[in-house]
């Protein structure tokens, strides 16, 4: 392991304490399919829909605790309960065990009575390329897909061949690419960086459900957000 992971989890952890959650959020820790995961439900809320949210981090840094913050507000906006994964984190674990965890962790909620209409599976940066690298292996496998996605920032090409990452015009204050270039090679490990279920902006996207994508033009994942979004309109997703 990178000797500045340990680290980079700890600083992660530390900042999200000083963010500010939706009123009457409520965390407990749960078993979503074998996958440990946080459940946020409001005391003064009655849910409409279930978030799956896929927290960002590189695949290497993150958890359902750093992003308590970001899901609260998501969620409490839709009137929705939501679930956060705490998917296995390279180098560790590294790919396909990210898919697999946010695979199980989103049929447990199936197996629980959960409509997929209902659901609105969301994730960003890693998180969100995680899922929509989840909403592929969902279709491939023959599994009911959610109502909806919204994919906040999402870093879709591992390859990183997406010209933002290169842009000097952009001032990126969270990314960098020598940051994204050693995240990746701590999660492909000898994985092809093209696979589809790692970089899902070479997976055939035809029959996934609506997605949202946000980005920001300061943002060197724009690219990778834009060419997503082209991918999918040319695969006829909403």
């Amino acid at each position: 392991m990178a000797p500045d992971i340990p680290k980079r989890r700890a600083d992660a952890e530390r900042f999200s304490k000083l963010l500010i959650q939706a009123p009457s959020s409520q965390f407990e820790q749960i078993d979503a399919g074998g996958v440990p995961a946080e459940r946020l439900t409001f005391s003064d809320v009655e849910p409409v829909r279930m978030l799956f949210h896929l927290h960002g981090g590189g695949y290497v840094v993150g958890s359902p605790r750093t992003h308590r913050a970001l899901v609260s507000r998501l969620a409490r906006r839709i009137s929705a309960d939501a679930v956060i994964p705490d998917y296995r984190l390279a180098p560790e674990h590294p790919f396909p065990a990210a898919v697999e965890d946010a695979t199980a962790a989103y049929l447990s909620l199936l197996d629980q009575g959960v409509h997929p209409s209902r659901i609105v599976v969301s994730g960003d940066s890693a998180g969100g390329g995680l899922a929509a690298s989840l909403l592929v292996n969902l279709r491939d496998k023959g599994h009911a897909l959610p109502g909806a996605a919204v994919l906040l920032s999402p870093w879709t090409d591992l390859t990183l061949s997406s010209p933002s990452l290169y842009d000097p015009e952009i001032a990126d204050p969270m990314l960098h690419v020598e940051g994204a270039s050693h995240a990746a090679a701590a999660y492909l490990a000898d994985t092809p960086p093209d696979h589809p279920l790692a970089s899902p902006v070479f997976a055939d996207l035809t029959g996934l459900p609506p997605l949202l994508i946000h980005v920001g033009d300061s943002e060197i994942l724009i690219d990778d957000a834009k060419r997503l979004a082209r991918r999918a309109d040319e695969a006829g997703v909403d």
